[in-house]
């Protein structure tokens, strides 16, 4: 089975080459590498048109002419995959691709239809940073559970996995990080078959680069309310 592994990506100049070569490198041999800028200001997107796009290394790349945000770039990633399995990586070095056996294996042992990396399930390795992140991704998984009726642990999870035709066939409408609570409850809404595997996690602080915000946390709740108590 082909693997589309989706990369959106903004502002990623120092990690974008290596994330590239860690998927590449992941142990499972046939892959689609898609590439979705959206319109980074930093350098990202002269390095993956000089360096990365045609190189072989990657099988497409595609560029937003304005910033719209994580969601949005996903969704262009995701409506040209062509793999049997879709895979979201974040362009950040915060999720390791060596794991991508573990997060496929309910997938193509016919188990699962979707799968989700858990920060906190299991015991791998994960950074010690933030508690008020922990604790907001804790409420709004649990808050996404509530109306889901899933017990995930981790809702806000950048590793999704997807058999295609079923992440194909839903129409995703945020174009920021409202897109993990609104898959999650349009997923919920099929009655596909969902699994949670855990993952290590190597988190970045704000001076490494990392951009969620509080804001986020306000959006990402009235998503949880708006597609599910609306729909």
């Amino acid at each position: 089975m082909k693997l589309s592994v989706v990369i959106p990506c903004y502002n990623e100049l120092g990690s974008i080459d290596a994330i590239i070569d860690a998927v590449i490198a992941a142990p499972y041999a046939d892959k689609e590498i898609i590439v979705v800028d959206d319109c980074s200001r930093d350098g990202t997107r002269e390095l993956l048109k000089d360096r990365i796009e045609g190189s072989g290394r990657v099988q497409r790349v595609f560029y937003h002419d304005v910033n719209r945000g994580k969601g949005a770039a996903l969704r262009t990633g995701i409506e040209a995959a062509t793999g049997d399995i879709v895979l979201i990586q974040d362009a950040d070095l915060e999720y390791n691709p060596m794991e991508y056996p573990r997060l496929l294996e309910p997938i193509l042992t016919g188990k699962a239809d979707v799968v989700f990396g858990s920060r906190f399930a299991g015991g791998d390795a994960r950074r010690v940073l933030y508690f008020w992140h922990r604790a907001g991704n804790g409420l709004l998984t649990l808050l996404s559970n509530m109306f889901t009726n899933l017990n995930l642990t981790d809702m806000e999870t950048c590793y999704k996995v997807f058999r295609r035709e079923i992440i194909q066939a839903i129409r995703i409408e945020e174009d920021r990080f409202g897109f993990e609570p609104e898959i999650t409850a349009k997923l919920a809404r099929t009655g596909c078959r969902i699994y949670e595997v855990g993952i290590s996690y190597f988190g970045r602080t704000y001076e490494e680069g990392k951009k969620i915000g509080w804001k986020d946390g306000f959006r990402a709740l009235y998503c949880i309310v708006k597609y599910n108590a609306f729909r």
